[in-house]
């Protein structure tokens, strides 16, 4: 299946749940156990160090087999516009090697998000197997890869396939796992996908909350134990939004198993998403972002769940929407982007990851005023605001915009005594 040795279990609960052989053991003897470029570091044939394509030989067009491997090599080092520019020039996502490994299922056990779309809108065939005859469900779900898991269950893959040792994704996820965030996300993304929760592997003879329970994974029996037992809720979008709001990341994958709309909305027109990430439930947001939800929703106080992380600050919130490609153009109610706010509120620590997104560090509010002039005219000149201005000026933003009434950031430091901050904007 996938390339990574699993935690070796006790003997005896070997034995017992998989009929006298160990499926690690099989897996790490398996041919996917090869060493690939991205793994050792070694410049795969054909790509100079600099990671651009080497000429073909003698000069001619590359043939359809070195396009294809060529492929799989960026697959395996993540270099999403190396493997763009080949499959544009005809390479095969589905191609695989002689260890049944193509790049569209590299990108499935590998995590690899942007590859996998990449992968999806050219052809990717969403249902093939590996050779342990596993989808990227499976191969997803045992890494614990959560937002894959849920693009691939948007993209129709088959939920229950059982691979050939006898295990769907949502075994593999809990047997072959560990009780971590990562894996708990995984559990409720295939539970609210409507993956069966009840079967027994036919290897393993356990059902997923038997697993758990041999395991020793509290979180995940939790987690298991609620999605396979709870009422099926009369008002399912009520029952999401609630659980949004309250942060019951466990209860929001029982509503949308339940068949709640992931864009349900509540008498302010905010999303569950919105909620997760007005109240900062993170473990909600990863789920309803991994199952498709909408960065963008706008409320009736034209804030979006993205908008919103500028006011809380929440670093954790800002990676979990990120992979939901948020517009970071879209402006809240006073004309401003999220570094205003969060520059208004000496949020360092955002302020420090979100220069490092492609927003707009000197958009001006509609109150004349940039992050900069936020941080400046509305901070107090403590080390968090003078950290924030260091941040700002390093990242490139521009110190001398001023506002509607032509105050620079100096100059409104220099009015109002902030030594400090003035000397930084001087230099």
């Amino acid at each position: 299946m996938t390339r990574r040795l699993v935690v070796a279990l006790p003997l005896a609960l070997v034995l017992g749940a998989c009929g006298g052989g160990d499926p690690a053991a099989e897996r790490s003897a398996g041919p996917e156990e090869t060493t690939s470029p991205a793994v050792t570091g070694a410049t795969p044939t054909g790509i100079s160090s600099s990671g651009a394509e080497s000429p073909a030989p003698e000069g001619g067009p590359l043939t359809q087999a070195e396009l294809d491997r060529r492929l799989r090599d960026a697959a395996w080092a993540n270099d999403v516009p190396r493997a763009r520019r080949l499959v544009r020039r005809g390479a095969d996502v589905n191609a695989k090697d002689d260890t049944e490994q193509s790049a569209y299922l590299i990108a499935t056990s590998e995590g690899h998000l942007e590859l996998l779309r990449l992968a999806l809108r050219h052809g990717a065939r969403v249902d093939d197997k590996d050779s342990w005859n596993g989808t990227g469900l499976i191969r997803a779900a045992e890494r614990g890869h959560a937002l894959v898991v849920g693009e691939l269950l948007r993209a129709g893959i088959d939920r229950d396939h059982v691979n050939r040792i006898g295990y769907q994704a949502i075994h593999e996820a809990v047997w072959l796992g560990e009780d971590t965030r990562s894996y708990a996300t995984t559990v409720r993304v295939l539970a609210a996908g409507g993956v069966r929760l009840d079967l027994a592997s036919p290897s393993a003879g356990l059902t997923p909350r038997q697993m758990a329970r041999e395991r020793g994974f509290a979180g995940l029996q939790r987690t298991l134990r609620k999605v396979t037992t709870a009422a099926r809720p009369a008002d399912a979008d009520a029952a999401l939004l609630h659980a949004a709001r309250t942060g019951d990341a466990d209860a929001a994958a029982v509503a949308l198993r339940a068949g709640a709309d992931l864009e349900a909305r509540d008498e302010h027109a905010r999303t569950p998403l919105l909620l997760a990430a007005t109240y900062d439930h993170v473990a909600v947001a990863e789920l309803l972002v991994a199952m498709g939800a909408d960065p963008d929703a706008l409320d009736d106080r034209h804030d979006t769940p993205w908008l919103v992380t500028g006011v809380t600050g929440s670093v954790a919130m800002l990676e979990a929407l990120l992979p939901a490609r948020p517009d970071l153009t879209i402006e809240n109610r006073y004309g401003g982007l999220s570094p205003i706010p969060a520059g208004e509120r000496g949020h360092v620590d955002y302020i420090r990851r979100v220069v490092r997104t492609d927003v707009d560090l000197d958009h001006v509010n509609d109150l004349g005023w940039t992050a900069m002039l936020e941080a400046v005219v509305l901070g107090d000149g403590s080390e968090r605001y003078r950290e924030i201005v260091r941040i700002l000026l390093e990242a490139g933003a521009d110190p001398t915009i001023a506002d509607h009434d032509g105050v620079t950031p100096l100059e409104h430091a220099q009015r109002q005594g902030y030594d400090e901050i003035a000397d930084l904007l001087r230099r």
